[in-house]
């Protein structure tokens, strides 16, 4: 008898929560996540969206600002004091003080409508594979046990075995995607990196088209870990040199 076909063992699928109260947009997100292979959930308020995620456990929440009940600014607030998740958030203006607000409470990433649902996926993909990444590196027991793996400059220390951070002995709450900026500036203290480099390098992007993100995401470092941790090359980038 020819052998039983060995079975086809099929990863499981990421879900997605999406938290959207205008029905077109929450419609056709939803339809090309749900084609690219994702379970996707709908939530159309603040309480809506702060129960579906206890209830579900997403992978990843895609959230608007603007909601009925409280808006996205307090739902990422609830919803990442329950369990860590990333976060892109969906803003209907490019307003840089919703998007520090939003990285402050823990988003990872933010869009600005009108968005184009083909960078929505590539973000979505690039947050994912972060995560992933990080726990395998925490399954493979790399959880930063060898000091020498810890990267040093001044009084900033940056464990990325652990993925934490700590200045002056004070642990600092980074997002993921905040971490991970870190640690690529961190790995080239005092060497200018530019925007283009920091897309490719943190994000996996392959065009300038998101250097305002970098921007963004350097100005929440800043007001985590103190003004004189990043240095500013203008027309260049970015580079960590602390004043002392």
């Amino acid at each position: 008898m020819p052998p039983a076909p060995t079975p086809v063992t099929r990863s499981p699928r990421s879900t997605v929560l999406v938290v959207e109260d205008e029905p077109a947009i929450a419609n056709a997100v939803a339809s090309r996540l749900r084609a690219e292979g994702f379970a996707v959930e709908l939530a159309t308020d603040g309480p809506g969206a702060v129960a579906q995620a206890e209830r579900l456990a997403p992978d990843l929440i895609v959230l608007d600002v603007m909601l009925p009940g409280f808006d996205g600014l307090e739902v990422c607030r609830r919803v990442q004091a329950q369990r860590p998740v990333p976060v892109l958030m969906l803003t209907a203006r490019d307003d840089e003080t919703d998007v520090l607000i939003g990285l402050a409470v823990g988003a990872d990433d933010y869009l600005t409508k009108p968005f184009s649902l083909r960078e929505l996926v590539a973000r979505i993909r690039v947050l994912l594979r972060r995560v992933q990444r990080a726990a395998e590196l925490a399954g493979a027991g790399l959880r930063g046990t060898d000091p020498a793996s810890v990267l040093t400059l001044g009084d900033l220390e940056v464990d990325p075995g652990r993925r934490q951070v700590r200045r002056a002995g004070r642990e600092i709450h980074l997002t993921p995607t905040e971490f991970d900026l870190l640690r690529c500036l961190a790995g080239q203290p005092r060497v200018v990196l530019t925007r283009d480099f920091l897309l490719a390098e943190v994000w996996g992007w392959s065009d300038a088209s998101g250097t305002r993100t970098v921007d963004s995401h350097v100005k929440s470092l800043r007001r985590k870990l103190g003004a004189d941790t990043v240095r500013t090359v203008h027309g260049v980038g970015y580079a960590l040199e602390l004043d002392r």
